[in-house]
């Protein structure tokens, strides 16, 4: 074209449109590729963002991953000294007493004695109405008493509220 080749008008003016138009479109192209490339720097600034914070994550299940090991040990350390030391205790216990306290265990969801505080169960922390404390006055130190609403095995305590004498001791 530069070398005076075509000699053709038309055909110079076409192929000089069609350069018009490429460079045009070369631009496009470049202009596309520069915003595809910032988008690119973008998103990897993203990825990095998110592989931190994945790395983070992991520490951190790591270490509740082993926070929560050591007190499974430790609570099943718990267990076993709680369970030596039951051993000797249930066998002082009467047996009617005992299989009641287990039959109530089980059915409480493990808790089958609640401490009589302040006129309140401990087991369903439901207040004692007057007759029922009336009845735990009355009752002998050494009877097994019952809380009529969840039948639970109740144990006065020095904050009963029951009686002056019992809250003394």
């Amino acid at each position: 074209m530069d070398q005076g080749l075509i000699t053709n008008p038309k055909d110079l003016e076409r192929m000089q449109g069609e350069l018009v138009s490429l460079q045009r479109r070369i631009s496009s192209l470049e202009d596309d590729e520069l915003e595809v490339m910032a988008r690119l720097e973008d998103a990897q600034g993203d990825l990095d963002r998110f592989a931190a914070q994945v790395a983070e994550a992991d520490e951190r299940l790591t270490a509740l991953g082993k926070s929560r090991d050591a007190r499974t040990l430790e609570v099943e350390e718990e267990l076993t000294r709680v369970a030596a030391d039951r051993g000797p205790v249930a066998e002082s216990v009467p047996e009617p007493l005992l299989a009641l306290y287990e039959r109530l265990r089980v059915s409480k969801g493990g808790v089958a004695v609640g401490a009589l505080r302040a006129r309140e169960c401990g087991g369903c922390r439901l207040s004692l109405d007057p007759s029922e404390l009336a009845q735990i006055r009355a009752a002998a130190p050494d009877e097994v008493l019952r809380h009529e609403e969840c039948q639970r095995i109740l144990v006065r305590t020095p904050e009963s509220g029951i009686s002056p004498a019992l809250d003394k001791q």
